[in-house]
């Protein structure tokens, strides 16, 4: 665009136009009719007026230099002639033109043909005047006498009808012709400046940072771009329509040629439209590239901003998801962080569509040859970076939530059944246990507990404990261990009580019927009081003891007793120490015992 520009900007300014000199020309004491002589160089032909001696000197001059500048360098280069026709005129007259020409004339000047004045007497003095003056007006002249002596130098078809041709001329047309033309160039020369100045504009306009002035830069300069469209095609226009008149005057009739000047304004026209057309086609390839930037900045900007709102939001949830990062300590506790985390990815799954798309979008800017690649493609990575965190820690969450969660389901059950052990082992009464049946009901009780805590498959817990414990948080593991700790002391609760069972039920396999004692077969000493029946099985073992100590001590303190046993071969009466309730002894009278079966008890 620059170089068509600078060309149409640096053509040949001419000092005049034909609107600036109109009066002057309209006046016809000089024309330019189109018409070569033999060897192309362009006739100006100064016609019969009456008044040329009064034509002011800048006037004449003004219409002269015009007329030399309108044919091409080429022609001009040859040089001009002059046709002077002074046929109806005087001497002094011819003389006055000749010196006006020979002193003004501003272009290169091959020869000057007069027509002499017509009268005798005229003639005879301007053929004496011309061989007296010829050196003094330096140029070559050529006094002519007829028509048919001007043919011999210049061809009839170069010549106006005026001068015995046939050129076609007509002088208002030649001057609407020539304004027209000169409008045109000047339009054409207008438009350039417009385009140049446009493009410096565009060239030098910086980015806005923002969408909404780069939606307005975006407008503005596509409504100067279509103005200047719109005085393109305007001068288009133009320079058809004058094309059309120029063109016109050969297709008045089948023989009519364009003459030499009509030719070269012919060429004119066609050079200023072809200027145009290659103009209009450097602006539009500017301007594409130049609109392109423009639409790659505003989707910049929008891609810029759309990051911006995605980034914050994401950062938001970020942000909240760090803060369920402290498990709580409880089976309701974990389960509502499980729902506040399934409800925080539902919400989020918009977001990260929303910034994968926008990831994808910005992917599309890039491989569209973007301008600012460099700026786009590291949002991008971030923007997948982040989804991915959250994604990932989101799981990471899941993971550990749930894992917490079956922690914490496991101590509950622990805990629950513990305490639903130390309930059991609470509510035993020891009195009811004294019978065989009270003692293997119970015993049944504890074996089907027992039997619970395999059930409940309590002991996964520590299973659990063992495979999580990497991910776990130093309280969940302390509640762990503590529970399984428990879980380990009710079970040898447990399976004391169990021993204790076991022995109260095989020390009353066979039944034992109690008995008044014999007076004379019982010492008269006081028995152990009974401290009562509903004493816990926690202190079972001191009592065994106690009453183990109390039946020997009573077999140790009465010989006879014991002399009484080993004499006995049927009908002996024994005295037997059972359990009591509270670490005591009961009193009980056995009696029919054979020693075979005292033996078999000492057993």
């Amino acid at each position: 665009m620059g170089s068509v520009m600078y060309e149409i900007m640096q053509q040949e300014i001419r000092p005049l136009l034909a609107v600036d000199i109109i009066e002057q020309l309209h006046r016809q004491f000089a024309l330019l009719s189109g018409g070569r002589g033999k060897d192309g160089a362009p006739i100006i032909t100064f016609p019969e007026y009456s008044g040329f001696s009064d034509v002011p000197e800048e006037d004449f001059l003004n219409v002269v230099t015009y007329l030399t500048s309108i044919p091409s360098l080429d022609a001009a280069s040859v040089g001009f002639i002059i046709i002077i026709d002074r046929r109806k005129d005087k001497w002094s007259s011819v003389k006055a033109s000749l010196s006006r020409i020979a002193g003004a004339f501003p272009g290169n000047l091959q020869l000057v043909l007069v027509l002499r004045p017509s009268r005798f007497l005229h003639r005879a003095m301007a053929d004496i005047g011309i061989k007296l003056q010829k050196d003094d007006f330096k140029m070559k002249i050529v006094m002519l006498n007829s028509l048919s002596d001007l043919h011999g130098y210049v061809d009839k078809g170069q010549l106006t009808r005026e001068l015995g041709g046939s050129l076609e001329y007509c002088h208002s047309q030649w001057i609407h012709h020539r304004t027209a033309i000169e409008n045109f160039a000047m339009t054409v020369k207008t438009t350039a400046q417009m385009l140049q100045k446009f493009g410096t504009d565009l060239a030098e306009t910086e980015l806005p940072n923002d969408v909404q002035c780069t939606k307005d830069l975006l407008i503005a300069h596509t409504d100067k771009h279509n103005n200047l469209k719109d005085e393109l095609k305007l001068a288009l226009k133009q320079g058809t329509t004058l094309l059309g008149c120029i063109k016109e005057q050969a297709a008045k009739s089948e023989n009519h040629k364009l003459s030499p000047d009509e030719m070269e304004n012919e060429t004119t026209v066609e050079r200023l439209l072809a200027q145009l057309d290659e103009t209009e086609n450097a602006l539009e390839q500017f301007w594409c590239k130049h609109h392109v930037k423009l639409e790659q900045c505003l989707q910049l900007r929008h891609f810029e901003q759309d990051f911006r709102e995605v980034k914050v939001s994401l950062d938001s949830l970020m942000d909240t998801l760090t803060s369920l990062l402290v498990i709580r300590d409880c089976v309701a506790g974990v389960k509502l962080q499980l729902k506040e985390l399934k409800t925080l990815q539902e919400k989020a799954q918009p977001t990260l569509e929303k910034a994968q798309l926008h990831a994808l979008h910005g992917d599309q800017l890039i491989q569209s040859n973007h301008y600012a690649v460099d700026s786009i493609r590291p949002k991008c990575v971030e923007l997948r970076r982040v989804c991915d965190d959250f994604s990932n820690e989101a799981k990471k969450k899941t993971d550990i939530l749930s894992k917490s969660l079956q922690i914490h389901i496991g101590i509950d059950k622990v805990n629950k059944w513990c305490e639903s052990g130390i309930y059991l082992l609470a509510s035993q009464a020891v009195d009811k246990c004294q019978s065989q049946e009270g003692a293997e009901l119970a015993l049944t009780d504890i074996e089907h507990f027992l039997e619970s805590a395999e059930k409940n498959q309590l002991n996964e817990l520590r299973n659990l404990h063992n495979q999580y414990e990497v991910v776990l948080s130093d309280d969940i593991k302390a509640s762990a261990l503590k529970a399984m700790k428990r879980l380990e002391d009710v079970q040898d609760m447990f399976e004391k009580r169990q021993v204790s069972l076991k022995r109260l039920s095989a020390k009353q396999t066979r039944p034992v019927q109690p008995v008044a004692p014999r007076p004379e077969s019982s010492p008269k000493r006081p028995l152990p009081k009974n401290k009562g029946s509903m004493t816990t099985w926690s202190q079972q073992p001191l009592s065994r003891r106690a009453s183990d100590n109390s039946s020997k001590q009573l077999a140790e303190a009465d010989p006879n007793k014991k002399k009484n046993v080993h004499r006995a071969k049927a009908g002996i009466k024994i005295e037997v120490m059972h359990e009591g309730s509270q670490g005591g002894s009961t009193h009980v009278v056995v009696t029919n015992e054979t020693e075979e079966s005292l033996s078999n008890r000492r057993r």
